[in-house]
């Protein structure tokens, strides 16, 4: 099996460690848990004596300066955890890098580009059968173009389309959220159940037209203020989606297919929500069998602004220990990897590169959820560790 590529030039930022860098890390030992962790020059410092959790940490007036207020205990290298972190070589006696978030609820914003919402339709009217996308796409995009983005979601224009396509009886449940009033927004992934970089992500054995969704997850407190951004893979089935959106858990909620990494970069004199606007993210899938993809998600194209996605995710919902918002992708896969018009879909053993100029790089392998290794730290698990670790003291969390 092939390494991931988990250099250090290529996982951190662009500008290196100028960001304020926060990342979890499991630390093993005689107390062995999850470790809230920052990410500096001279190596990797855990800061849990001071943050319990990421959580905790987001809720502070002002994370930035607590952070650089805190010295924290150096437990190792950036370049030597990050090795340790590619899944199919990891040693267990010491520390790997985990998902960057733990209490935060994982929320997705779905339909928001116009080129994956064209491919959402595509995908309703083949019943998610890649055998006949080719054909649909051609179909759909005589009738619809292939570009939307001029359109605002909700907007006077938007409505007049809708009124059209409804007249030719074309409409869509995508077309709805992709360019009428309300974003989709949809639970993910359960509390702590995200992977982080160099993990495997999964999709399921029975699933045969799937995808990498390469994204920039915002980091959102309980007061719905954005305080930092990640990069994340909304894994996705195209078939089983395709067939009814209604079996859209069953599509993104699986073992291992939340990805999230390999830190949370937050806002600071550095990065600030306008760079989240103007990210390029670039992906990167390598196959055991030669097979290369290279897409790219430019944020510069999205249809709804992510304050706008974080204000109708808090509009009619609490989330008391902050969440993690995906804010969906412009990248849909359509080149061929097997038979001409199939398409694009995964195979076990792909590699995932999902990069960003400001926010490193997330790398994972592809295995079956069914094989990949079972979610078994939960809630409960998380709250025992932490208190057999001294650390549930009066208001630490």
């Amino acid at each position: 099996m092939q390494a991931l590529n988990m250099s250090l030039t290529r996982a951190l930022p662009d500008d290196g460690y100028a960001g304020t860098l926060v990342a979890r890390v499991w630390r093993p030992g005689v107390q062995a848990g999850p470790a809230v962790v920052v990410v500096r020059s001279d190596g990797v410092y855990d800061v849990t004596a001071d943050f319990v959790t990421v959580s905790t940490l987001l809720e502070r007036e002002d994370p930035v300066q607590a952070l650089r207020a805190v010295a924290g205990e150096r437990i190792g290298s950036v370049e030597d955890i990050l090795a340790n972190s590619d899944e199919s070589q990891r040693d267990l006696r010491a520390p790997f890098f985990l998902a960057p978030c733990d209490l935060q609820v994982v929320k997705a914003a779905g339909v928001t580009f116009a080129a994956s919402l064209i491919e959402r339709v595509i995908e309703e009217q083949a019943g998610g059968d890649p055998a006949k996308a080719q054909t649909v796409r051609e179909t759909v995009q005589a009738q619809i173009g292939s570009d939307l983005s001029a359109i605002k979601p909700g907007s006077e224009q938007a409505q007049a389309l809708k009124r059209l396509l409804l007249q030719q009886r074309i409409w869509s449940q995508y077309l709805e959220v992709g360019i009428g009033p309300d974003a989709e927004v949809f639970t993910k992934a359960p509390v702590l159940a995200s992977v982080g970089t160099g993990a495997d992500v999964g999709i399921r054995v029975d699933s045969s037209w799937n995808n990498p969704e390469p994204e920039v997850v915002l980091a959102v407190n309980s007061q719905g203020r954005i305080v930092g951004a990640a990069l994340g893979n909304d894994v996705n089935l195209r078939d089983i989606e395709g067939r009814s959106a209604l079996l859209l858990g069953k599509a993104k909620d699986n073992n291992a297919s939340c990805a999230i990494g390999p830190f949370i970069r937050l806002f600071d004199e550095t990065f600030n929500l306008d760079d989240v606007r103007e990210e390029v993210v670039h992906l990167t899938v390598e196959g055991v069998d030669g097979f290369a993809l290279h897409g790219i998600n430019s944020m510069s194209q999205i249809s709804r602004d992510p304050q706008e996605l974080v204000a109708q995710t808090t509009a009619a919902h609490q989330y008391p220990d902050g969440f993690m918002l995906f804010l969906g992708t412009l990248f849909a896969p359509t080149q061929d990897r097997g038979e001409p018009g199939a398409g694009f879909t995964h195979k076990v053993g792909d590699r995932v590169s999902i990069r960003s100029s400001h926010l490193g790089a997330l790398c994972n392998r592809v295995a079956h959820s069914e094989q990949a290794a079972p979610w078994q730290f939960g809630l409960r698990a998380f709250i025992n560790n932490l208190a057999a670790r001294g650390l549930l003291g009066n208001g630490a969390l």
